[in-house]
């Protein structure tokens, strides 16, 4: 029998007939207790199943913060967080970081025109030079925002906080490398979404609206009058807010595409010059601008009711009639529900999370709360597969509570090879929330690869990324009291004769991170 580096022949038999079974939804845990009912000292597995689910992944220091405490106080605190307090050593390298440091627009108008001089370089080795220069600190950029996002879902106290601005990250989804965007993209992430990722749906869909970065990627600032671009107008209603066959109509994005005319970025060019009376419809906020002079200020009828041309307002008034929609209170409580519960949640359910939704305004932490709180959600613990940054996530918390990595890169490549790299969804359309996109043999290889990657040692992920590296020991800690008390009771027969096979530490860690139980929250 091989030992160590390799899986031993007959444990990794069992192994992948385990899994096999695994990428069918639902197979693996079983039913938790209703979050309303928990009892004033929950049981450790109880615990442990509800805080695996709640958060990006359980760990000694997450499932230790509710000891002794009711669950329900738990998930208020959740929905409503203070702000997050990160370990020294997490802030420290987050503080570091560019994107920290520079204002939006500034950062967005200096590479902008790093770019333009490059191109205007005659000499074509110096133009090549100059713009592999700027599109190496464009990467840079990109890899910030990456690494914050990941080390606050990693370290974060506030874990349905982060949940949630990965999820409108990708519901709002934009392309890194479309234009400049990896210049916005933190800022995008930071200032926009992670803030409203428990509010107000409506402020939410108007921060993202006034973004530079959504501008951008879906071409707004090329919608004019008399030059109109719909690409904004039908995603903004189709994935946004309404949902397909909602009910509007072709000529619904051809009208709110004539409202969003004007609506760009400034993109550090000077006041436009303007007609007097378009002067008191200008507006300019940061990077964002309203040209009075590009916009179509003629009569509208948009959802069957009229808007009166009177320049950005009309554009409020739309989100207003987008963001309260009976349509987009189901479409988006539904997709919530998807992303936390099963591929096809209860339809009671998502009608009274969209009745919530409805009647608060579009209180997104109200709405998770009928969600979080309901016997659907309590009943299904073990049964909704990860995704690949799931299963990542959740991986390293638990081989490493809350040690801090000093490097990052080994996460973003696990991300890339399953397909769910951060930010990097071509389409307008986000990751797909359902398990059969990432549940395939191919997924399932690779992810017996990064799960051998994690529990045999620190897989880079504790040196540096530097010309002289720093490194910190550090070995998984997979076989803690955490397994003793509450994961090994989650775990099939099957499972748990696997992991008697193991022939090192290595071997049972990366036979734990490969079970089926693992695969499923």
């Amino acid at each position: 029998m091989t030992t160590g580096r390799f899986l031993p022949v007959t444990a990794l038999s069992v192994l992948l007939a385990m899994l096999s079974a695994c990428t069918a939804p639902g197979v693996a845990g079983n039913a938790g207790a209703p979050l309303a009912s928990a009892p004033e000292k929950p049981a450790a597995t109880e615990t442990f199943r509800t805080i695996n689910r709640l958060t990006w992944g359980a760990n000694t220091a997450a499932v230790a913060s509710v000891d002794g405490a009711r669950l329900a106080p738990y998930l208020n605190q959740q929905l409503h967080p203070s702000p997050a307090r990160l370990a020294p050593a997490v802030q420290a390298q987050i503080d570091a970081m560019t994107i920290s440091q520079r204002p939006v627009d500034a950062l967005e108008q200096e590479m902008a025109q790093r770019r333009k001089e490059a191109a205007a370089l005659a000499n074509d080795d110096e133009k090549k030079a100059a713009l592999q220069a700027w599109q190496q600190e464009m990467n840079r950029l990109g890899r910030e925002t990456a690494t914050r996002h990941i080390l606050r879902a990693l370290y974060s106290p506030n874990q349905i906080q982060e949940q949630m601005t990965w999820f409108w990250m990708n519901h709002f989804s934009v392309h890194q490398y479309k234009a400049n965007l990896r210049a916005t993209l933190g800022d995008y992430e930071d200032a926009a979404v992670r803030p409203r990722a428990l509010g107000k749906f409506r402020d939410l869909l108007g921060a993202v609206a006034h973004h530079p970065a959504m501008l951008v990627y879906l071409d707004n600032v090329q919608n004019a009058a008399g030059h109109i671009n719909e690409n904004y107008a039908r995603e903004l209603m189709e994935l946004h807010t309404l949902g397909v066959n909602a009910g509007y109509s072709q000529r619904d994005v051809q009208e709110l595409a004539r409202i969003l005319t004007g609506v760009g970025i400034s993109n550090g060019a000077n006041e436009p010059r303007l007609r007097p009376e378009l002067q008191p419809f200008y507006v300019r906020q940061g990077a964002f601008m309203f040209n009075p002079a590009r916009h179509d200020f003629g009569a509208k009828e948009f959802l069957g009711q009229p808007i009166r041309g009177r320049g950005l307002a009309e554009f409020d008034e739309a989100l207003d009639r987008l963001a309260r929609s009976p349509a987009t209170a189901r479409f988006i409580s539904r997709k919530l529900a998807v992303y936390w519960l099963a591929d096809d949640p209860p339809p009671a359910l998502v009608e009274r999370m969209a009745q919530t939704f409805l009647r608060s305004d579009g209180d997104i932490a109200a709405t998770l709360q009928t969600l979080l709180s309901s016997n659907e959600f309590a009943q299904a613990a073990g049964r909704k597969f990860k995704d690949p940054m799931r299963y990542v996530i959740s991986s390293v918390r638990l081989a490493y509570n809350d040690k801090t990595i000093l490097n990052v890169g080994p996460i973003l490549n696990w991300l890339n090879r399953m397909g769910e790299p951060l930010y990097g969804r071509q389409t307008p359309d986000g990751y797909p929330l359902v398990d059969s996109a990432w549940a395939s043999s191919g997924q399932m290889a690779t992810r017996f690869e990064i799960a051998k990657a994690i529990g045999s040692g620190s897989a880079g992920l504790f040196k540096t990324d530097e010309p002289q590296p720093r490194e910190r020991p550090a070995f998984p800690q997979l076989a803690s009291a955490l397994y003793e008390q509450a994961i090994s009771k989650t775990l099939s027969p099957a499972t748990l004769h696997v992991l008697d096979q193991a022939a090192s530490p290595q071997e049972w860690n990366t036979l734990l991170l490969s079970s089926p139980e693992w695969m499923s929250r």
